[in-house]
């Protein structure tokens, strides 16, 4: 494929877009027969009883079962054989981490010991989710401290499997409403307390939604979102508004992820080469067929 005019990249990029939809029919669609991961923050986020009942990860599940997709939720990890409750999670897991010390003693020694443990069954069956996905979908605020949704990341991208990550819009917008609030009272000392709280606490804004530089050398360039699209969704799925729409309506996403997946169904994507300067073939996208294998 030549690579001397932009004219010659879209045209090669048509071409091999052509060759792929010959390839890909009705009855052997990409996500008819992919298993995908749902990567993001659990322990520090605002509520973890809202984030279950009605977060990201209910609505993407639902958008991808209407494909076919098979669904690897840590909200609701599928039971083991032989071992219904190995590794089950819920929103009050975090509660046994208050039994922490560091006490230098034998004492402190055997909590440390059992803690390990404890979380060990988690932090196993979630791995071998990523481990046994196709690819992963991972939301990740910049404001919002994950070790588990790195670690799971990382790993994917160990396999060469496609991560799609969302790093949308953060803005604080009481943070705000507050500080004009303490100015207008001519609250000194107040202002003077919001001043140091944001030196003490990850308050820093990200209204451009950009992700961290580690991101961008560790995943595909292709991979990157601002948002869901949720919006264009709402009618089809009877969703109920939300946050997440209260963020998306005020930074509308410029790269949303469900159209993406939706056009996935039917294309491969391709990816750019720098060094050929033109798109190929995106071989991170293994989706076996065993449809009709016995």
């Amino acid at each position: 494929m030549s690579n001397s005019t932009d004219g010659t990249q879209a045209s090669s990029k048509q071409e091999v877009l052509a060759h792929r939809s010959q390839i890909l029919n009705q009855k052997e669609n990409v996500l008819s027969g992919a298993t995908v991961y749902l990567s993001g923050p659990m322990d520090f986020v605002a509520s973890r009883a809202e984030e279950k009942r009605k977060g990201w990860r209910n609505r993407v599940s639902q958008f991808l079962q209407a494909f076919g997709t098979t669904i690897y939720d840590p909200w609701n990890k599928p039971s083991v054989v032989g071992m219904p409750h190995y590794g089950k999670e819920d929103e009050f897991s975090t509660e046994k981490r208050y039994k922490w010390t560091y006490e230098d003693s034998s004492e402190g020694d055997r909590i440390r010991a059992e803690m390990d443990v404890e979380f060990w069954s988690t932090m196993h069956i979630d791995l071998r989710m990523v481990d046994t996905s196709d690819f992963l979908i991972s939301y990740c605020p910049t404001n919002i401290y994950s070790v588990g949704t790195v670690h799971e990341i990382v790993m994917a991208r160990l396999q060469r499997k496609p991560v799609l990550f969302v790093s949308p819009p953060v803005v604080f917008p009481s943070l705000q409403e507050l500080e004009q609030h303490l100015k207008s009272k001519g609250d000194n000392q107040g202002t003077k307390l919001l001043d140091r709280l944001r030196t003490e606490v990850p308050l820093r804004p990200n209204p451009e939604a950009i992700p961290s530089m580690w991101y961008m050398t560790l995943l595909d360039g292709h991979y990157f979102f601002d948002g869901f699209g949720f919006q264009s969704y709402m009618k089809r799925f009877n969703w109920e508004r939300g946050e997440l729409d209260e963020r998306e309506e005020k930074f509308p996403p410029k790269r949303p992820l469900l159209p993406y997946l939706e056009k996935l169904d039917h294309e491969i994507p391709l990816r750019y080469d720098t060094e050929q300067k033109t798109y190929v073939e995106n071989v991170d996208w293994l989706v076996f067929n065993l449809r009709g294998k016995k």
